[in-house]
Protein backbone atom coordinates (compact mmCIF):
# COMPACT_ATOMS: atom_id res chain seq x y z
CA UNK A 1 0.00 0.00 0.00
CA UNK A 2 1.45 3.30 -1.14
CA UNK A 3 1.77 6.07 1.78
CA UNK A 4 -0.50 8.86 2.32
CA UNK A 5 0.04 12.17 0.81
CA UNK A 6 0.22 13.41 4.47
CA UNK A 7 2.54 11.14 6.08
CA UNK A 8 5.83 13.15 6.04
CA UNK A 9 8.08 10.05 7.69
CA UNK A 10 8.07 6.12 8.14
CA UNK A 11 6.91 5.49 11.70
CA UNK A 12 9.04 2.42 12.98
CA UNK A 13 6.09 0.13 15.27
CA UNK A 14 8.21 0.97 18.56
CA UNK A 15 7.54 4.44 18.48
CA UNK A 16 4.39 3.99 16.82
CA UNK A 17 3.22 1.75 20.00
CA UNK A 18 4.90 4.44 22.38
CA UNK A 19 2.38 6.85 20.79
CA UNK A 20 -0.79 4.52 21.48
CA UNK A 21 0.77 5.13 24.88
CA UNK A 22 1.16 8.77 25.11
CA UNK A 23 -2.50 8.93 23.76
CA UNK A 24 -3.98 6.59 26.45
CA UNK A 25 -1.85 7.79 29.41
CA UNK A 26 -2.68 11.54 28.17
CA UNK A 27 -6.42 10.87 27.94
CA UNK A 28 -6.52 8.78 31.93
CA UNK A 29 -4.12 12.05 33.38
CA UNK A 30 -4.64 15.12 30.95
CA UNK A 31 -6.64 16.45 28.62
CA UNK A 32 -6.81 15.21 24.63
CA UNK A 33 -9.21 16.02 21.42
CA UNK A 34 -10.15 13.95 19.25
CA UNK A 35 -11.21 14.30 15.89
CA UNK A 36 -9.54 16.34 12.83
CA UNK A 37 -11.88 19.30 13.21
CA UNK A 38 -11.11 19.47 17.01
CA UNK A 39 -7.69 18.82 16.24
CA UNK A 40 -7.65 21.70 13.75
CA UNK A 41 -9.02 23.94 16.34
CA UNK A 42 -6.78 23.36 19.05
CA UNK A 43 -3.65 23.63 16.81
CA UNK A 44 -4.76 26.90 15.75
CA UNK A 45 -5.57 28.34 19.14
CA UNK A 46 -2.29 26.87 19.98
CA UNK A 47 -3.08 25.23 22.59
CA UNK A 48 -2.07 21.65 21.45
CA UNK A 49 1.31 20.14 22.46
CA UNK A 50 1.36 16.85 20.48
CA UNK A 51 -0.67 15.37 17.15
CA UNK A 52 -0.91 11.48 16.81
CA UNK A 53 -2.58 10.91 13.04
CA UNK A 54 -3.83 7.48 12.06
CA UNK A 55 -2.31 6.38 8.09
CA UNK A 56 -5.28 4.56 7.42
CA UNK A 57 -7.62 7.83 6.87
CA UNK A 58 -9.40 7.05 4.10
CA UNK A 59 -9.68 9.48 1.97
CA UNK A 60 -6.78 10.89 2.80
CA UNK A 61 -7.51 14.56 2.00
CA UNK A 62 -9.17 14.83 5.69
CA UNK A 63 -5.53 15.16 6.98
CA UNK A 64 -3.71 16.80 4.72
CA UNK A 65 -3.45 19.60 6.37
CA UNK A 66 -2.61 18.70 10.17
CA UNK A 67 0.50 17.98 9.46
CA UNK A 68 1.90 21.87 7.90
CA UNK A 69 -0.22 23.40 10.63
CA UNK A 70 1.78 21.43 13.45
CA UNK A 71 5.10 22.76 11.59
CA UNK A 72 3.70 26.16 11.41
CA UNK A 73 2.92 26.05 15.08
CA UNK A 74 5.66 24.06 16.23
CA UNK A 75 3.50 21.24 17.70
CA UNK A 76 5.72 17.36 17.30
CA UNK A 77 3.34 14.80 15.56
CA UNK A 78 3.45 11.42 14.79
CA UNK A 79 1.66 8.74 12.83
CA UNK A 80 -0.14 5.18 14.08
CA UNK A 81 -0.78 2.62 11.50
CA UNK A 82 -4.23 2.20 12.44
CA UNK A 83 -7.45 4.26 13.57
CA UNK A 84 -9.05 1.87 14.93
CA UNK A 85 -6.05 1.20 17.28
CA UNK A 86 -6.13 4.96 17.93
CA UNK A 87 -10.03 5.56 18.45
CA UNK A 88 -9.25 2.71 21.05
CA UNK A 89 -6.48 4.57 22.79
CA UNK A 90 -8.54 7.47 23.36
CA UNK A 91 -11.51 5.24 24.53
CA UNK A 92 -13.49 5.55 21.77
CA UNK A 93 -15.58 2.05 20.97
CA UNK A 94 -14.77 3.37 16.71
CA UNK A 95 -12.06 5.06 15.38
CA UNK A 96 -10.30 8.03 15.40
CA UNK A 97 -8.29 9.91 12.21
CA UNK A 98 -6.48 12.32 14.35
CA UNK A 99 -6.14 13.32 18.40
CA UNK A 100 -4.47 16.13 19.91
CA UNK A 101 -3.05 16.37 23.37
CA UNK A 102 -3.38 19.48 25.46
CA UNK A 103 -2.20 18.59 28.72
CA UNK A 104 0.21 15.17 28.90
CA UNK A 105 -0.41 14.94 32.84
CA UNK A 106 1.81 11.80 33.65
CA UNK A 107 2.40 11.05 30.07
CA UNK A 108 5.10 14.12 30.50
CA UNK A 109 8.14 11.84 30.94
CA UNK A 110 7.26 9.53 27.56
CA UNK A 111 6.26 12.76 25.54
CA UNK A 112 10.26 13.90 26.68
CA UNK A 113 11.56 10.63 24.89
CA UNK A 114 9.08 10.46 22.17
CA UNK A 115 10.12 13.98 20.92
CA UNK A 116 13.54 13.31 20.58
CA UNK A 117 13.05 10.09 18.64
CA UNK A 118 10.54 11.69 15.97
CA UNK A 119 12.96 14.63 15.48
CA UNK A 120 15.16 12.07 14.32
CA UNK A 121 12.99 10.07 12.16
CA UNK A 122 12.20 13.71 10.36
CA UNK A 123 16.03 14.09 9.51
Amino acid sequence: MAKPIYVKFETPKEIADKIYQLVQISRETGKIKKGTNEVTKVLERGEAKFVAMAEDVNPPEILAHIPMLCEEKKVPYGYVPSKAELGSAVGLEKQAASVAIIDFGKAKPLMDELDQALKNLKK
